[in-house]
């Protein structure tokens, strides 16, 4: 919503601005970018003595601080006030603003680490809430509680806001931070922060004498003189040294991911800025590189559901197609019988062209030995004929042990030895088989 830089080129009918200047814009979402187009009417002439970093934290944090302190909290000298996360952008704006007023007392929530910190900033009694129950030590201190509290988390903390309100005292909610704390988040965990948020009776706020407001800039936009005048005061509060906002650190556009998780685990002081000209940072050596929140353990409540709903609809197809192939089986079975009942009807198989090209020249050369061997038989035998036969054949065996199948005059020693050829051949060929499919199956 924020931002800070150099104007690069006007539109149409624009006044009181010109190209080069430094200046702050708003808009509702498109920011985090090297160049942004935004209405005229959101952008503001930043003070010479500013930098862009500064210049695109104050307006969101201190806009909000101002509206709720000043518009719905009315706060006046003497007041009292609470403000949660007093080391967040807010709470460092919120503390800044309410310091302007005289004699204002200012109870600040944070972990210890930060205590130092916020005290200087303004806040007059730091509060450990992870060891503390803050309502407790506020009533020690001021019995009567707190003229305004500032609620960003929503909850049950919302009903203790009401409780430690003072008579004609105001709690002013901007947030649900609770909704959205730790790892361990659910639909239940939501739905019960949302209606320990909203179970206020009209009826016990006018027995008490205590007011509830909700604020939201981004719902203000459009209310474009009353947000200039704000800001305009905020700006002059920062030329005056009233205010000056906390820079925790600036990433690169490219590490928006691990300038998110400093949020996300409160490990920041003031606001964490992004910046174009940044150049992305390494991790020191023996640091662990910054993990992005969305690659935790536990994801997001959406990412979840989304993996179960996948989850569900594969194995709905898985069924499907199991019960669609138990259904075709049967059908397909029955197809494959009748296949095999007509091959054996009709006593082949059907071949290739290639495979009966194949079959008709080795019946041809078969056809040819037979003839031959059955004009040898006719043949006159001469001794001298007889002897040389007699030595031929051995180098004419295997031609007649090829036809021995279909050669009805064959004798038992050549149907021996075609026996044991054709045992030779077939490990041979079952080995061709088997490292086939040993190549398939790799």
């Amino acid at each position: 919503m924020e931002a800070a830089g150099v104007i690069e080129e006007l539109g149409e009918d624009v006044s009181g601005l010109e190209v080069g200047q430094n200046v702050i814009c708003l808009a509702q979402t498109g920011m985090w970018r090297e160049i942004v187009a935004v209405p005229a009417t959101n952008v503001f002439i930043m003070p010479d003595e500013m930098s862009y970093e500064e210049g695109a934290a104050i307006p969101l944090s201190y806009l909000t601080a101002y509206f709720m302190l000043f518009d719905f909290g009315n706060l006046r000298p003497g007041k009292s006030l609470l403000v949660h996360i007093a080391a967040g952008g807010v709470g460092w704006a919120a503390t800044q603003l309410a310091k302007t007023v005289d004699n204002v007392t200012v109870f600040g929530t944070a972990s210890a680490s930060k205590h130092d910190a916020i005290k200087e900033n303004g806040v007059d009694h730091p509060i450990d809430y992870r060891t503390r129950d803050y309502s407790e030590e506020i009533k020690n201190i001021s019995p009567k509680g707190v003229d305004v509290v500032l609620d960003p988390l929503g909850g049950a903390d919302t009903s203790k806001g009401l409780q430690l309100l003072r008579p004609m005292g105001k709690i002013v909610t901007y947030g649900s931070a609770n909704m959205v704390k730790g790892e361990n988040r659910n639909l239940m965990k939501m739905a019960k922060t949302l209606w320990q948020s909203t179970s206020v009776s009209p009826v016990s706020l006018v027995k008490t004498n205590k007011a509830i407001a909700g604020f939201q800039l981004a719902h203000l936009t459009g209310e474009i003189e009353l947000v200039r005048s704000a800001f305009q005061d905020i700006l002059n509060m920062y030329k005056d040294g009233k205010i000056k906002p906390r820079i925790d650190s600036v990433w690169a556009f490219e590490q928006v991911a691990e300038a998110m998780q400093q949020m996300n685990e409160r490990r920041n002081i003031g606001k964490v800025i992004l910046s174009p000209e940044k150049e992305p940072t390494k991790p020191a050596e023996g640091d662990a590189a910054p993990t992005s929140p969305l690659k935790k353990k536990k994801p997001s409540l959406f990412r979840r559901l989304s993996k179960r709903a996948s989850r569900s609809k594969d194995e709905g197809e898985k069924k499907d197609e199991v019960k669609n192939a138990k259904k075709e089986s049967p059908i397909k079975q029955e197809e494959q019988e009748k296949a095999d009942d007509s091959k054996a009807t009709n006593g082949h198989v059907q071949q290739t062209p290639e495979d009966e090209k194949i079959d008709d020249e080795a019946a041809k050369q078969t056809e040819e030995k037979v003839d031959e061997a059955v004009k040898q038989e006719e043949a006159p035998t001469e001794p001298d004929t007889q002897e040389e036969k007699k030595d031929e054949a051995p180098a004419e065996e295997p031609e007649k042990i090829e036809v021995a199948v279909e050669n009805p005059a064959e004798t038992d020693d050549a149907k021996a030895a075609a026996a044991d050829i054709v045992a030779d051949e077939k490990p041979v060929e079952n080995e061709e088989k088997a490292d086939g499919v040993a190549s398939q199956e790799i």
